[in-house]
């Protein structure tokens, strides 16, 4: 089947990959090249990394104001971008969304999940629409989280399903409306999100710190020191430091940090 992509981020570079692989991908939309990293140097998205591997055409457009998608279908995975109602009307938007709609609408559903303790996720394949995540369904599959489950791990279970649903879906999707109970939103990770509140129950703490890792990192003072902290767990209904790094520092298991610190 011909179809476009759009997407910008790691998760969607991963789905790119994968639908290539039996589908005939028109071009990539994707973000355009920003300053990255501490050196902020222009660098391009992953997404277009593994178009160019690929041989897929890339188009990089700032806003997609009177974008005319040529092609009958785009498969969005991880974009970050608004789609306007104009483009919607083109052609058939589907969208990878990483969670078990109508749970977890919004920016950050991997995140969400693993910070309210959910005992699974999933990845639901909708039509795009105007409102936020509300389209109609064309494919949904549920899979279990562990404690041992981190933003990292569910993210790429969350690319080989989403493959797997859209062989599904494509290329004529039979879509079913979203429940109206049950909604929910997962709102962007903010700098407060990675405070740790030391005051919060010892699990509350390991799961935000599950869903910061291995991607942003949650933060908090260790024996008087600025640390991010990578793992951690509970044992006997205490909070115990796994992997940390220190400001300036490098990852290191929690028991070489404190040597460090004597």
């Amino acid at each position: 089947m011909r179809l476009a992509g759009a997407a910008t981020a790691p998760r969607g570079a991963d789905v790119l990959e994968r639908l290539a692989a039996t589908h005939d991908v028109a071009y990539l939309l994707t973000r355009p090249d920003r300053p990255q990293g501490r050196g902020r140097k222009v660098a391009p998205p992953p997404a277009k990394e593994a178009a160019e591997r690929l041989g897929i055409e890339v188009r990089q457009p700032e806003r997609l104001e009177n974008f005319d998608p040529a092609i009958e279908t785009v498969v969005v995975a991880a974009y970050g971008v608004l789609i306007p109602e104009d483009a919607l009307d083109r052609a058939l938007w589907l969208n990878v969304h990483p969670s078990l709609l109508p749970r977890w609408r919004g920016a950050a559903p991997i995140e969400r999940a693993l910070m309210a303790g959910d005992d699974e996720t999933g990845v639901t394949i909708i039509e795009l629409v105007p409102e936020l995540d509300a389209g109609p369904i064309a494919a949904q599959r549920a899979f279990p989280l562990t404690p041992e489950d981190d933003f990292g791990s569910v993210s790429a279970r969350v690319g080989e399903l989403a493959a797997e649903l859209l062989e599904e879906a494509l290329p004529e999707p039979t879509l079913r409306p979203q429940a109206d109970d049950g909604v929910t939103y997962a709102e962007k990770i903010t700098p407060e999100d990675r405070e740790l509140d030391w005051s919060r129950p010892p699990q509350e703490l390991v799961n935000r710190i599950r869903a910061l890792s291995p991607h942003i990192g949650a933060r908090a003072q260790l024996h008087g020191r600025p640390v991010t902290i990578w793992r951690a767990r509970v044992e006997r209904g205490k909070f115990v430091p796994v992997v940390v790094q220190p400001d300036g520092g490098k990852r290191m298991e929690y028991e070489a940090f404190l040597r460090g610190v004597r």
